[in-house]
């Protein structure tokens, strides 16, 4: 297959950069620190133009480095995105499609290689701590056996003061401390204990996404009561939360940079910040987003343009802006590209591109003429429901269909709410998804996002060759990645029947016991003689 040809292309120019990287005078095997935010749009962030928040320390990792204003998250969701970050490969092509743990939709397939692989396969100690959304409820999906040598952390969405974090097969529970702090100071405590040895260390921060669905947010008290008056007229109240939870965060990062200075590894030491998605900007939440529309969920640029600092003192010239379009596939081979390592046997093929040539050097014009592609919506890929495609200026863009970008929040977010009262569990994945063939999606959008970066000006009659060609190149790439995606989610499946045939179900009457949403059942409903399972059906039923 054509795309096909082009991505092992694309891995063979990857392996030829690491070559051309190595050749110059790049410290051996330096650390690697890959920050990940949640929920954390550019209009979030002090040093992208936010005139409410306070973030010195990732305002200072900006001065010291790189500031990328055209970097694009590989989806508008968490678990998708995070899946193509760690693979460096479109997210479909993983398995992992959307965030319901309890459908097995956000699992990585075995087969794909992940960040903790690549540099444990470099000689790397590999952590990863914070978030992980990429397979619940099987152990074996879990970053201490996918390749990372410490899992500190919780699955979805979590409580930041009565947590449960693992500790690989372990379970700490919460000790008082507010949960980003917990995370940020564990983060001190790998790099002091790995001071000798090359390390990869994948922080992935819950802030300032809310603990629950319902929309609760928690920050330390005294945070709060600084951003009430800077809001105060201006947003509602939980926006004080939400940017207490960002700076809190802030806060604990100069904890791990003072770490780092303390063992003499700062020079030694690339950092990268991001996020997963754009800012969740509905009801309360709405906040200053600059100039960018969209929400969290949507493909367009307030979804999926997000923020992105690499910070390298001594080898990445600091103070710049750089406006060349970067997507979240390219991390793995950028920083890959820094060990001088082949990739790891039975590796596929990337996406991303090696772009330290851009860092460190401010110019690369292959990403020019590059072709970004996007695609979100619930359950059952849709081509042409929340689809786009970034060419130079241009961004073709269709409009997510609203059956097809529905959660059936009774059946699935339950399970995820209630994560934050329980001990991690394990438990069969529920297969069936609903199937949105045939559904009927609108036409494309056209959008000049140089001269519209808030994609007001539908411009698709005036130019109808660019939207030909750009859906013509949109819909080669999403053919060959549902096909993938078929495949994983078979793989993901049976891996998941093989894995339970000769354990224990667990009963689910007993494991939610006292947890069934029974205020969102039929009426008439009595909890007292009702079967939750024929009430809620559809769980681990293969």
């Amino acid at each position: 297959m054509q795309m096909q040809n082009i991505y092992y292309h694309l891995l063979s120019l990857f392996i030829t950069c690491i070559g051309n990287v190595r050749g110059s005078n790049l410290p051996e095997k330096p650390n690697i620190i890959f920050i990940v935010g949640d929920d954390i749009g550019q209009g979030d962030l002090q040093c992208y133009g936010n005139p409410y928040i306070d973030t010195p320390i990732i305002n200072s990792l900006a001065e010291q480095g790189v500031m990328l204003v055209n970097y694009y998250s590989p989806s508008p969701l968490c678990a998708p995105a995070r899946a193509a970050l760690l693979t460096g490969r479109y997210n479909h092509r993983t398995g992992a499609i959307d965030v319901s743990s309890n459908r097995g939709i956000d699992r990585i397939a075995q087969s794909e290689k992940t960040f903790g692989d690549y540099f444990k396969h470099a000689g790397y100690t590999t952590a990863l701590i914070g978030k992980w959304h990429n397979g619940l409820y099987n152990k074996e999906y879990l970053p201490h056996n996918r390749g990372f040598d410490l899992f500190y952390g919780f699955g979805g969405s979590h409580d930041y003061w009565n947590w449960n974090l693992f500790r690989n097969d372990q379970v700490e529970t919460s000790d008082g401390r507010y949960m980003t702090d917990v995370l940020n100071q564990e983060a001190v405590r790998f790099i002091r204990s790995n001071k000798n040895r090359p390390f990869a260390l994948w922080l992935a921060h819950h802030a300032p996404h809310s603990y629950v669905q319902k929309g609760v947010f928690q920050a330390p008290p005294h945070l709060i009561e600084k951003y009430k008056p800077r809001v105060k007229g201006i947003y509602a109240e939980a926006v004080a939360v939400i940017y207490a939870m960002i700076e809190a965060m802030d806060t604990g990062l100069g904890w791990i940079i003072e770490e780092l200075e303390k063992q003499e590894l700062r020079e030694n030491t690339i950092i990268v910040f991001v996020s997963d998605n754009g800012a969740h900007l509905k009801g309360s939440n709405y906040r200053y987003h600059g100039n960018l529309s969209g929400n969290k969920g949507e493909v367009l640029e307030q979804g999926i343009r997000v923020p992105a600092i690499v910070s390298w003192p001594g080898t990445i010239p600091g103070g710049r802006i750089e406006k060349a379009q970067v997507h979240g596939t390219d991390w793995l081979p950028t920083l890959y590209s820094l060990t001088g390592s082949n990739a790891p046997e039975e590796a596929k093929p990337l996406d991303g591109l090696n772009i330290m040539p851009l860092l460190i050097e401010g110019d690369m014009p292959e990403l020019s003429s590059r072709l970004l592609f996007f695609q979100k919506n619930r359950y059952t890929p849709v081509a042409h429901s929340s689809g786009a495609i970034r060419k130079q200026e241009w961004k073709l863009r269709w409009p997510g269909e609203s059956k097809s970008m529905a959660k059936q929040n009774t059946r699935d977010n339950y399970v995820f709410e209630i994560a934050r009262f329980l001990p991690p569990w394990e438990m069969p994945i529920a297969p069936d998804i609903p199937n949105h063939k045939n559904i009927k999606t609108e036409a494309p959008q056209l959008f000049n996002l140089v001269e519209d970066p808030g994609e007001k000006n539908d411009l698709s009659a005036m130019h109808p060759e660019v939207v030909k060609e750009l859906s013509g190149s949109y819909d080669a790439w999403f053919a060959e990645i549902y096909s993938e995606w078929e495949q994983s989610w078979k793989d993901i499946i049976d891996h998941d029947i093989a894995y339970w045939k000769d354990r224990e179900i667990p009963d689910p009457r007993k494991l939610f016991d006292g947890y069934w949403p029974w205020d969102g059942a039929p009426a008439g409903t009595d909890p007292e003689t009702a079967d939750p399972l024929e009430v809620f059906k559809g769980y681990w039923r293969y």
